[in-house]
């Protein structure tokens, strides 16, 4: 009997925040799999699900090659799908674990596409992405009324973004870390910047909240870092 595949959204940081359904679904399987980079050691989703791990859980850590390089090499892809439909076809229940949501700008996604083609039972449960739980802990509200929300990946085309924030009334930006000066100034110029905030790290133990983004545009931010915009209402 082939066992199911279970993608897990562990949230954005706070162990606390994970759902019920999520919590049942770690404790239950056999193997979880903990998506690391080449660059670290250790995967900052297994550390947020671990206070509910079971005592004889396996734990296989997979390398994931940045999602960019993707198409041009599918080794190590292949190869971790591979592993999973080994535990898979010995009968084994495996649980993908991904931080936020397994279905918003994940690794998961890309495994899940891979997997459903194999003919395995795929059940994805969903997590709280780092933005909705910023809104909650700040007193931020995201959105309301009328309100255009635009979600955006700091990644894209700057001019693209452009666009978007120009006929958005409320803004989050993801990825900021690699052109965090950039969006810093392109919020400016659209009169954003004055109602924004970034938190780093969100529900982790060293979280950062930056009020002021253009008096940090110049210093590095973590990876795990996503910015809160609006424009200011009449």
């Amino acid at each position: 009997m082939t066992g199911t595949f279970y993608g897990i959204g562990v949230g954005p940081g706070d162990p606390e925040l994970l759902t019920m359904k999520a919590v049942k679904a770690i404790r239950e399987v056999d193997i979880l799999i903990a998506p690391k980079t080449e660059k670290k050691d250790g995967s900052v989703a297994l550390d947020i699900a671990r206070p509910y791990l079971k005592e004889d859980v396996r734990i296989v850590y997979q390398v994931f090659p940045m999602v960019k390089a993707f198409e041009k090499d599918t080794t190590a892809w292949e190869a971790n799908k591979k592993e999973i439909l080994g535990f898979l076809h010995e009968g084994k229940n495996v649980g993908f674990l991904t931080l936020g949501d397994a279905m918003f700008f994940s690794t998961y996604i890309y495994v899940f596409r891979l997997l459903e083609k194999e003919g395995v039972p795929i059940e994805t449960i969903p997590g709280i992405p780092a933005f909705i739980a910023m809104g909650s802990h700040l007193g931020w509200p995201i959105v309301e009324g009328d309100d255009v929300l635009s979600v955006i990946p700091a990644t894209a085309d700057t001019e693209k973004i452009r666009r978007v924030a120009q006929v958005s009334d409320n803004v989050v930006l993801m990825k900021v870390y690699k052109n965090f000066p950039e969006m810093a100034d392109l919020l400016e110029e659209e009169g954003m910047a004055g109602n924004a905030v970034m938190v780093s790290r969100c529900g982790l133990p060293d979280e950062e909240r930056i009020d002021d983004i253009m008096a940090r545009k110049d210093r590095p931010v973590n990876y795990l870092s996503t910015i809160l915009a609006r424009r200011t209402r009449a």
